[in-house]
């Protein structure tokens, strides 16, 4: 080894010893006739110090380094005179006897440092410089961290690590593929996975009846702050299993990461059906932190000649605590948040509880005061409060109502990065309709299993059948989702026909599935963490990107490489590929 010790590891009672040490320079400092360098790597920072006292040379050498130079120093381990005890090293220093620079590094295009002055896209270009800062490096360390907690977890419960392809065949549920030409088959393609879905239910089929890998997923579709091109699942499938076995195995896993890794001990996770999520907070993600909880309105406001409320399938709102003194220049600012086109909404109602007790609206020509008092007794307001109510379609008012709800919780602070709410959602709907395509489509995906006392709605009310499926929700993200599979053929025609399937496009795509149901399929279920969402969450971060080494952008390129980009002619011709840019 070049160094006897790291950056991050002597203290006071290495004093007196001789040591060496390898890293990049942090800051340099003169003071009169002394050279204070800080030497920094991955475990942490030491100072060094030159001294003209001692060697005039040196010390001169020493002058001439730069920021992110590569050192190696010998030296021993003094008693620093300025302690700084917000470090590990901070009561030691190093008076150096040897300086090697081991390679010299141009002036950085941002600071390294905690808090850099590099924008995003900078220091996306140059990923590898901030990779290099305490934050980015600590987010991978408590990444590293996880999945060993992880495969710790789960190997002692049985589970087998097992590898699944990479190169797939492409399917029609589901995001869009990304595809790969084959050159010894001309005009074929395989497709990357966007998860190991049928190979993990195949090792069913073959006795491996606990399974699980830490597996790159790729899918090819719109990118937002908590979705990547290519991301990391933590994925299971277990046998002879009920729905309660995985919920209570996989809930362990994560109170077992927030005890090793977050040294916190989280409560039993609560139970919430699909459509209490839905109606009570407009999304099957909910962010429990806070409450604000949907109140509906059709009862008490319908009828009274306001055109909005009395054409619309529902009004719903919420009670903004404390928000009544919210000026007009703020209740303009949260209408037009809602009129934005991403959340659709066409207007924004609201109502004051005034601090002498009064309600007062912002359509008091339509509801008189004992009409508003019902308005304040739905939503249990108190004084100070600011109703907030949209109304329109069901499906659509209530994910706008959702959107509001996350503003109004994140101006008011309700959204503490610190504090964590995971719950189970549970008996999602089966199937949900597509409008473009005009045919059902499968919430999660065709191999999950109907509840039983469900399956005969298959063919009169299909879109009221509720699956075997389950999602980890923490802090409104969903961190996980799995089901019960189908397990058995005649089960799996059934699903493929109501998904609008021909038999024969059935046994093209699925068929080699299909087949080995007929050989002894067991009863089979599992689950896939988000690991990217799961770490970000860990490291209280809105985005994913920063618990990556090498993230995409938001369009999907990584500027550090220039990738995607195009390729030579000749292997073009060796695909057997034209590429034609409209």
């Amino acid at each position: 080894m070049l160094r006897t010790h790291t950056c991050g590891q002597l203290n006071i009672s290495n004093l007196g010893e001789t040591v060496t040490l390898c890293g990049w320079v942090q800051k340099s400092r003169d003071l009169g006739g002394t050279t204070f360098i800080d030497v920094r790597d991955r475990y942490g920072l030491t100072q060094l110090v030159f001294n003209t006292d001692t060697d005039v040379q040196l010390r001169e050498q020493a002058r001439e380094l730069g920021r992110e130079f590569v050192v190696k120093v010998t030296g021993k381990v003094l008693e620093r005179s300025n302690k700084n005890l917000k470090i590990p090293t901070g009561e030691i220093e190093i008076a150096v006897t040897e300086l090697e620079v081991l390679n010299a590094a141009k002036i950085p295009p941002f600071l390294i440092e905690d808090e850099t002055d590099g924008g995003e896209e900078l220091r996306a270009r140059f990923r590898y410089l901030d990779l290099r800062r305490n934050p980015i490096r600590n987010n991978l360390v408590l990444r590293s961290k996880m999945a060993q907690e992880v495969r710790k977890y789960l190997s002692e419960l049985d589970f087998i690590e097992v590898e699944t392809p990479v190169l797939i065949k492409s399917t029609p549920e589901g995001a869009r593929d990304f595809v790969v030409p084959s050159r010894m088959n001309p005009g074929e393609f395989y497709a990357l996975p966007q998860s190991p879905q049928t190979f993990k239910q195949l090792l069913m089929v073959s006795g491996f009846d606990r399974y699980f890998q830490i597996v790159k997923c790729f899918r090819d579709e719109d990118l937002r702050a908590d979705r990547q091109p290519e991301f990391t699942q933590i994925d299971c499938e277990m046998s002879f299993i009920t729905q309660e076995d995985i919920l209570n195995i996989f809930e362990g896993l994560t109170r077992q990461l927030f005890r090793t890794v977050k040294g916190l001990e989280l409560d039993e996770f609560p139970r919430m059906q699909y459509a209490d999520a839905m109606r009570l907070y407009g999304s099957d993600k909910p962010d429990t932190r806070f409450g604000m909880q949907f109140v509906e309105l059709n009862h008490i406001v319908k009828g009274k000649g306001f055109g909005v409320f009395d054409n619309a399938e529902l009004v719903v709102g919420i009670n903004a605590k404390g928000c009544a003194a919210y000026t007009r220049k703020q209740l303009d600012e949260l209408t037009e948040f809602v009129k934005r086109p991403q959340i659709g909404a066409t207007g924004l109602i609201y109502a004051r509880h005034n601090d002498d007790g009064s309600i007062k609206s912002s359509v008091d020509k339509f509801y008189n005061e004992e009409e508003l008092a019902k308005w304040s007794a739905a939503f249990e307001t108190e004084k100070g409060d600011l109703i907030l109510i949209l109304a329109g379609q069901t499906d659509k008012v209530r994910k706008q109502l959702n959107e509001l709800r996350l503003e109004i919780g994140g101006r008011l602070g309700l959204r503490d990065k610190d504090k964590f709410s995971p719950l189970w959602v549970v008996d999602f709907p089966l199937l949900e309709w597509d409008e473009e395509s005009g045919r059902y489509h499968a919430m999660h995906h065709p191999f999950t299993s109907p509840k039983p006392e469900d399956i005969a709605m298959l063919d009169t009310d299909p879109g009221n059948v509720r699956a075997n499926a389950y999602d980890l929700v923490i802090n409104g993200t969903e961190i996980g989702g799995g089901s019960i599979r189908i397990h058995d053929r005649a089960l799996q025609s059934l699903m493929f026909k109501h998904l609008g399937f021909s038999p024969e496009e059935a046994q093209k795509q699925f068929g080699f599935l299909m087949d080995a149901f007929e050989y002894g399929a067991p009863p089979h279920g599992g689950i896939a963490f988000g690991f990217d969402r799961l770490a970000s969450i860990f490291a209280g971060l809105d985005s994913i990107r920063d618990v990556i080494a090498f993230p995409k952008n938001n369009s999907g390129r990584d500027i550090m490489i220039d990738s995607p980009s195009t390729i030579a002619e000749a292997q073009l011709n060796e695909l057997k590929i034209k590429s034609v840019v409209s």
